[in-house]
């Protein structure tokens, strides 16, 4: 009896002994969460960079495909300009309707209205005929390049349809030419 009373005793000292200490704090370890979110950003970041670049690409290939919206192309420039009272084609605009022929006789489908117009001086009746003139002098120029007649039309609008208001010589000099306009355009 003795022995375990002494044994107990000895257990309740070890016992009162031993600490009952708080348990430390779990460590976490946020790294992997950081690189993942990291990552991430960087993904979505080149994601849009991608994007951006491909929407860019989509654009520089569609004016590549119709040279005509191009506007760094000589095919998306269309009026040719005339000096008061005159219908012949300056050849400032030569290079312009040489373009203009060799897409037309290279797209047989396309084709084309000559618009003529004048500023407003000038009767009506005169307006209309010098309109029609100027048109002219654009399809025989283009004609002599080898488009056929069955791409093109001409028209004259006079001075119903200007391209600027104004009487002063800046206005009418805008409004002195024969537009190009593609069908379908």
């Amino acid at each position: 009896m003795k022995k375990t009373v002494l044994g107990l005793v000895i257990v309740g000292m070890l016992a009162g002994c031993s600490s009952v200490g708080t348990k430390p704090a779990p460590v976490v370890d946020t790294s992997a969460q950081d690189a993942a979110a990291k990552a991430a950003a960087e993904k979505a970041a080149a994601d849009k960079a991608a994007a951006e670049a491909a929407a860019l690409e989509r654009a520089r290939l569609a004016s590549q495909a119709n040279p005509l919206k191009d506007p760094s192309n000589i095919l998306s420039q269309r009026s040719v300009y005339f000096d008061f009272d005159k219908y012949n084609v300056k050849d400032d605009f030569r290079p312009m309707i040489e373009a203009h022929a060799a897409y037309l006789t290279s797209h047989k489908d396309a084709k084309v209205t000559l618009q003529g117009n004048t500023d407003d001086r000038g009767s009506r009746e005169y307006n209309l005929a010098l309109g029609q003139r100027r048109a002219d002098s654009v399809r025989k120029a283009l004609n002599l390049l080898n488009v056929p007649e069955s791409q093109m039309e001409a028209v004259s609008f006079g001075e119903e349809k200007p391209k600027a208001t104004g009487e002063d010589e800046a206005a009418w000099s805008q409004n002195r030419r024969t537009d190009i306009v593609y069908q379908g355009e």
